[in-house]
């Protein structure tokens, strides 16, 4: 399989959920015992089971894409690494958010997610081409869209037709 994103999506479903998480600037997001985004579990994905924010580069291919998510990554893992100097080892998530470094780690998070996000979508448009799916098209004012199938009211065509 090539890298036009079927060859590692099963690392990545795991990695860039976990860096939007980071980039949240909400505290109520990481405070909700009932929601999905649980500090230690961010970390684990991202520093134990699918990438290594201290040492990305080995992941280049696997859960990362670029050189660049591999520096930003790198980067991330860096400011979380300072944020975990200052506060400890251990320490609670209301700890984390409280420091004064934790707006690098959203920061970064940020950069790297919007960077990931928009690999992943040119990925999924290379895949698109290489497949010869249909794209969705606007109509024509007053055209019907009956049947066209698009989610947006656009109708299906082949790529390069009409």
């Amino acid at each position: 399989m090539t890298d036009h994103g079927i060859e590692f999506p099963v690392f990545r479903l795991h990695v860039v959920p976990a860096v939007l998480a980071l980039a949240s600037p909400s505290r109520d997001v990481w405070l909700q015992p009932a929601e999905f985004e649980d500090l230690d579990y961010v970390v684990t994905v991202l520093f134990d089971d699918f990438c290594n924010a201290d040492d990305p580069a080995p992941w280049l291919g696997k859960s990362l894409r670029t050189e660049e998510e591999v520096a930003l990554m790198k980067e991330l893992g860096e400011v979380y690494s300072t944020v975990q100097e200052e506060v400890g080892r251990g320490a609670p998530d209301e700890v984390y958010l409280d420091a004064p470094t934790w707006t690098n780690v959203t920061a970064v998070a940020g950069r790297l997610a919007q960077m990931m996000v928009t690999n992943d979508l040119q990925a999924a448009a290379l895949l698109h081409e290489e497949l010869n799916l249909p794209h969705c098209q606007r109509p024509a004012e007053g055209a019907s869209t009956t049947g066209g199938g698009c989610a947006s009211g656009g109708v299906r065509t082949r790529p390069g037709h009409p």
